[in-house]
């Protein structure tokens, strides 16, 4: 499968959307089998440091290619804490090696959604302009809920972005399962699905933070991966729940995040990041469906990913997984210890069906 059809979700072309059906029952092994990463022996790539705006923390990847380069968008943090969207690129063949463009857009005035944080950045081409949209973090609000805002910034070129409003243009309301919900984070991303009269409709993949400040982490943490849909990248409808944290798997018994998904032959993948009990933090993990709606995620250890090892900036958590193909392959960036205070790393694993 070459990188149109793998990722028209990241806002190049459209996705490929005829498959044949797939019995999930069938053959088990083939259906929840992970991918078998190799991880880059200079991880992380792309640590904290670059600049003043980033030496606090690099985190949420999110990845386009442009001819034979990565445009890599993330999180940094300076040395306050404030963290803010930045740019930088690097050549496909050359990871190590990135140019920090620095960030792209300041945080909001005092008492916006986007007071103190612009984070989890996820773009994507709408019509005549590139949508880049990240959540806020405010001063209002305990724990998770301080973060109930999703903004918008649009771009010709990538390079100079512009805020469409000081409001965020989707908030974490809208679930009947939790009425009184605030939070909403991104962090997955978007796809382009036809409609029954084929008109394009944009499904944004996020998280739902239903979490409370708790002493207990199934409840200080919890979040659910969920989707909105939109005809024009402004207004979102349809909201569904898609994941949500499962007792029986302890890696992911307190939280599911935004799932970042792509097409294969014959059915849909996902990877994201779960919390539980077992790790005490994210661990990446994978799911599979037979229509992008519906995921399957296995017996539990089936679907364990990429958990957290060993004694350096992976050893307590792997989280904020971004895919995108590479040559055949598929290239996952993703964080480390601290969400991100170890900064960026990157995997490549050959393609599964």
């Amino acid at each position: 499968m070459n990188r149109r059809a793998f990722l028209g979700a990241a806002g190049t072309a459209p996705l490929l959307l005829s498959w044949a059906p797939t019995s999930f029952g069938a053959d088990k092994k083939k259906l929840f089998e992970c991918h078998q990463w190799t991880k880059h022996e200079k991880n992380p790539v792309l640590p904290p440091g670059g600049g003043a705006f980033d030496v606090g923390c690099c985190m949420n990847p999110f990845a386009l290619r442009r001819g034979d380069e990565y445009w890599l968008f993330y999180s940094g943090a300076d040395k306050g804490g404030k963290r803010r969207i930045c740019l930088a690129t690097a050549a496909v063949d050359n990871i190590t090696e990135w140019k920090r463009r620095g960030p792209l857009f300041g945080l909001g005035e005092k008492d916006a959604f986007d007071e103190t944080w612009c984070v989890l950045p996820c773009v994507h081409r709408i019509g005549d302009k590139w949508h880049l949209y990240y959540t806020g973090r405010s001063t209002r609000g305990g724990g998770l809920q301080a973060f109930w805002g999703m903004g918008l910034a649009v771009s010709d070129d990538l390079l100079t972005w512009k805020k469409t409003s000081k409001d965020p243009v989707l908030m974490g309301d809208g679930y009947k399962e939790f009425p009184d919900n605030k939070g909403i984070a991104g962090g997955g991303r978007i796809i382009e699905v036809p409609d029954k009269d084929g008109k394009t409709i944009y499904r944004m993949y996020y998280t739902l933070p239903t979490g409370t400040p708790s002493k207990a982490l199934t409840v200080d943490q919890a979040k659910q991966a969920v989707m909105a849909e939109s005809e024009d990248g402004i207004k979102w409808t349809n909201k569904r729940i898609l994941l949500q944290p499962r007792a029986e798997a302890k890696y992911e018994n307190a939280a599911t995040i935004a799932l970042n998904v792509w097409k294969t032959k014959t059915r849909w993948r996902a990877i994201y990041a779960g919390i539980g009990t077992q790790f005490g933090a994210y661990s990446i993990c994978e799911a599979v469906s037979d229509d992008g709606l519906v995921w399957q995620r296995g017996e539990p250890g089936d679907n364990l990913s990429l958990p957290p090892g060993g004694k350096g900036w992976e050893s307590k958590m792997t989280t904020y997984p971004n895919v995108i193909e590479e040559n055949g392959q598929i290239r996952l960036f993703y964080c480390g210890n601290g969400y991100g205070a170890s900064g960026i790393g990157t995997a490549t694993a050959p393609m599964l069906d």
